[in-house]
């Protein structure tokens, strides 16, 4: 059982390093970091406060500051005042940044090109299995 374990493992790895791999790719063709093109994808959900972004981002507030700047740079994004609290920064997506968003989900074909080897019965019970993997019974019950 630890053979299948480790070579469970290793799927699961080697699938996560090529999804990302992939994303890296998509974002490249675009002349955007990952990192930039998943701080636009969470603006794409509406604005966020710089704070906001280091928490989904998972990242120091000292790299989203940077990101954010090399974004504004370039017009994808604007950085404004809170007007609740002039200290905090609030930031949105432009129109050039929702484009650019687009553009890096088009070069990302990873996900399609990945589930259409499965038929619909198979992904089915991969929904499924990654609902519970991820902890998420109700849509585990949805898909199976």
């Amino acid at each position: 059982m630890a053979d299948d374990e480790s070579t469970l493992q290793q799927q699961v790895w080697d699938f996560v390093y090529a999804y990302d791999a992939a994303y890296d790719r998509a974002a490249q063709a675009v002349g955007l970091s990952a990192a930039q093109a998943c701080l636009l994808g969470q603006l794409t959900m509406g604005e966020r406060s710089m704070g906001e972004l280091a928490v989904e981002l998972l990242c120091d507030p000292s790299n989203v500051t940077q990101l954010v700047a090399r974004l504004e740079a370039r017009g994808l994004v604007t950085r404004v005042p809170d007007p609740a609290d002039r200290r905090v920064k609030q930031v949105s997506i432009t129109p050039a940044g929702r484009r650019e968003h687009r553009a890096v989900r088009r070069a990302f074909d990873f996900p399609d090109d990945r589930l259409g080897r499965l038929d619909e019965g198979e992904q089915l019970q991969l929904s499924s299995l990654l609902a519970k993997l991820l902890d998420r019974p109700g849509q585990a019950a949805a898909g199976g």
